[in-house]
């Protein structure tokens, strides 16, 4: 700090006084004053730069937490479950409720996980300012079907129908079938409605199962919606973009299934269904 050295200089050496100095080069008397009182108990080492670092972090992780979040991150990845930072600070609020002030934000939980190297960036992937997105503002506003296939153990190729809420992610039902055949669709999302209530909007794809605009009439799915009022709405062809919600938890279910002992049976398979959406 060769300034700080030539202030100092010109007061206790040169005799000038602090104002005079101060308002000369335009720094603070404040400082000035401190810069004297430092160098009358350090001498030279008065001028060395002083780290800026904080004495203590409140917020600073301790060791133990960090190893529960890593802990965490291992096990629900071993499971096939969703592992990023806002799952790991559900079950962390779940296990510390009565110390909650103790489990850190998401924020904090993914840069432990990105400095322990659970989190790898990514420089090809599309910026998320590229993205068009949209969110139902309230529970039962809009859901949306599709179906996806998985194979039982014998190889035997099946389908497994989901309805998810866009608004909150929740899984409003999950049913497996050999072939999902449009009065399956049409029980399970019964199922769904006398137990979560009925949504003010659908929508899906335009499978045969969905919708029979094509044909030139309804199909069942359709012919309900309309007498109880329900806006039905379908994507675009080819462009499953539009439900992206339900096709991305396509692949979280997938994941977790794979993770199980591969079921034998339609029935072997719905428990396990059953057991994930619990």
């Amino acid at each position: 700090m060769e300034l700080a050295g030539y202030l100092v200089n010109a007061v206790v050496i040169e005799g000038r006084s602090v104002r005079e100095v101060a308002r000369a080069h335009g720094v603070s008397k404040t400082w000035l004053y401190e810069l004297l009182n430092r160098h009358k108990e350090l001498g030279e080492a008065a001028f060395v730069p002083r780290s800026r670092r904080p004495k203590s972090s409140p917020s600073r992780v301790s060791p133990e937490m960090e190893d529960e979040i890593i802990a965490l991150r291992k096990s629900l990845a071993e499971e096939g479950l969703d592992a990023g930072a806002h799952t790991i600070r559900y079950y962390l609020q779940r296990r510390h409720r009565r110390h909650k002030a103790l489990v850190p934000s998401v924020a904090t939980i993914w840069r432990v996980l990105k400095r322990r190297g659970f989190v790898l960036p990514e420089p090809q992937k599309r910026p998320k300012c590229s993205y068009v997105r949209f969110n139902a503002e309230l529970p039962n506003e809009c859901w949306q079907a599709d179906t996806t296939h998985w194979a039982l153990a014998d190889g035997t190729d099946v389908e497994v129908l989901n309805f998810l809420d866009d608004h909150s992610r929740s899984l409003a039902a999950s049913r497996a079938f050999a072939t999902t055949k449009a009065p399956d669709v049409v029980a399970t999302f019964q199922a769904a409605v006398e137990e979560l209530g009925l949504p003010a909007s659908l929508l899906t794809d335009n499978g045969a199962i969905f919708t029979a605009e094509s044909r030139g009439g309804r199909c069942a799915m359709e012919s309900l919606l309309v007498g109880l009022g329900v806006a039905y709405k379908h994507g675009r062809p080819y462009h499953p973009q539009a439900q992206g919600k339900v096709e991305h938890f396509h692949q979280t279910l997938k994941r977790w299934l794979a993770k199980q002992p591969r079921a034998t049976t339609l029935e072997a398979l719905q428990a396990q269904l059953d057991r994930f959406r619990a």
